[in-house]
């Protein structure tokens, strides 16, 4: 059984109430604002590095370099994949066909990722048949009179034959080298 109260005192339960109802939304306001001022934004919490005059922009894994290209790595982390020999620059690609051959599909997709904004298009082919390369059926033969770009396990070697860009290492590392290639293709390295 419920007791009987006075209008007068049901009255100041129900301030009471009121005050304690209001206080914890208060708080909990408080310490959202609070939270959020800690958090920052995203541009403050990403890591950047400077190399070359080129700036590069940790996010979401990747390093960004002037909104436009992509990397796993930055030019810092592949250094230890540094090779001498003139490669292709991005100029050279420029609004022509680009044929590719991988057989590791994470640094075919660092190459596709940076250079498919500047070429005609990028195309699966196999080079000619001296190569002996495992090659779909319905694939295009290409020569190094095409730019054509190969991504093959093997012993660390990036070499460049006419047109032909031949980047060969270890599987665990072919996605840093890939990297390192583009650097120099960017002229971000020389």
């Amino acid at each position: 059984m419920r007791k009987i109260i006075s209008k007068q005192k049901q009255k100041e339960l129900d301030r009471v109430k009121q005050i304690i109802v209001g206080s914890v939304l208060i708080i909990i306001m408080f310490a959202s604002v609070l939270g959020y001022a800690f958090q920052g934004n995203d541009e403050e919490s990403n890591s950047k590095i400077e190399y070359n005059g080129f700036e590069f922009i940790e996010k979401d894994n990747l390093w960004i370099l002037e909104d436009s290209f992509m990397f796993k790595y930055n030019p810092k982390e592949t250094e230890d994949f540094s090779f001498e020999g003139y490669v292709s620059l991005l100029s050279d690609f420029q609004n022509k066909p680009l044929y590719i051959y991988s057989e590791y599909k994470e640094a075919e997709s660092e190459i596709y990722k940076n250079l498919y904004n500047s070429v005609q298009r990028i195309q699966y082919a196999c080079l000619n048949e001296s190569f002996n390369l495992n090659c779909e059926e319905s694939w295009p033969t290409k020569t190094c009179e095409d730019n054509f770009i190969l991504i093959k396990e093997g012993e660390f070697k990036v070499e460049q034959k006419d047109n032909c860009l031949f980047i060969q290492g270890p599987k665990e590392n072919l996605t840093q080298i890939s990297d390192e290639v583009l650097f120099k293709v960017l002229e971000i390295k020389s």
